[in-house]
């Protein structure tokens, strides 16, 4: 599609124009579209590049263009338009209207009261080494398939790394949430001096908070294959179980290096994600 102003750098003194947001979009399409389609979505637009002011964006508008439809969803007030996508088409004139970040629900469009993933986010306290987020995220895994469940890595394009869960989608949020807010208070009972399951600050230092509010509904976390607005351009990339040892940070991937991965996978790093049938256990 055309862009408008597609040499306007979005990362300031590295380069990284509109213009090349978009072609990275479009080159890493087959890999970012199945987590984030048919999806109610939060935007991270930044008009002016990363280096000025960002706002997030929920609610659906006429002028972002052709392939951003909305979904009516239900809100305490009545209801309002959220924004969704089917195709890379209207990922192409997101990015057009200053778009970088997309962050989905954890459920679809056409069942929004029933989750299908749920996701612990690991946030490291500054001076956390990494090999003891690496730890943490294997300690989630392994308690995660204690109770029957299998997960997926995705490091943050942050600090952190995500640990995903799909599921049938069955439960409503409300159980969902309470089961994440179960596993991460475990993990923090029984090891406080390395986790915390508060979102408070002063609890937080030099622990890792184990982030399990992301499950209630409404509540977003960024898709894989997605740039973050961050100096370096870093991604939030999808990872197999055996690659998350060789990484040195939760931005270990960057634009270049995230597309020429996209361009030599010959499967996806979370095959199985989306065909596994699991259930939150009673």
């Amino acid at each position: 599609m055309r862009l408008t102003s597609p040499d306007r750098e979005v990362y300031p003194g590295e380069g990284i124009t509109k213009r090349h947001v978009a072609e990275y979009y479009e080159a890493v399409a087959e890999w970012l579209m199945p987590e984030l389609a048919e999806r109610p979505t939060s935007l991270l637009r930044c008009p002016d590049g990363i280096g000025g002011d960002c706002f997030f964006q929920k609610k659906h508008a006429d002028s972002l263009g052709p392939g951003v439809h909305a979904v009516c969803l239900d809100e305490r007030d009545g209801e309002d338009e959220y924004i969704y996508v089917r195709d890379i088409e209207g990922v192409l004139s997101l990015v057009q209207m200053n778009a970088i970040e997309f962050h989905p629900w954890g459920a679809r469009r056409r069942s929004p009261e029933k989750p299908d993933r749920l996701v612990f986010d690991l946030d490291p306290a500054d001076g956390v080494p990494w090999k003891e987020v690496l730890r943490a995220a294997r300690e989630v895994r392994d308690r995660l398939s204690a109770a029957g469940l299998e997960s997926w890595p995705r490091l943050s394009g942050g600090k952190g790394i995500h640990v995903c869960v799909p599921l049938e989608p069955r439960a409503g949020w409300g159980r969902a949430k309470d089961f994440a807010e179960a596993v991460a208070r475990a993990m923090a009972g029984d090891s406080p001096d390395r986790y915390v399951a508060s979102a408070s600050k002063e609890l937080r230092r030099g622990r890792i908070f184990i982030d399990w509010l992301r499950n209630g509904r409404g509540n977003t976390s960024v898709a894989g294959w997605v740039l973050r607005a961050r100096p370096g351009a870093p991604v939030a990339m999808p990872l197999r179980w055996d690659e998350l040892g060789r990484t040195r940070s939760g931005g270990h991937w960057d634009i270049h290096s995230a597309r020429r991965r996209a361009a030599r996978l010959r499967s996806d790093p979370w095959e199985g994600f989306f065909q596994v049938r699991q259930r939150l256990p009673r």
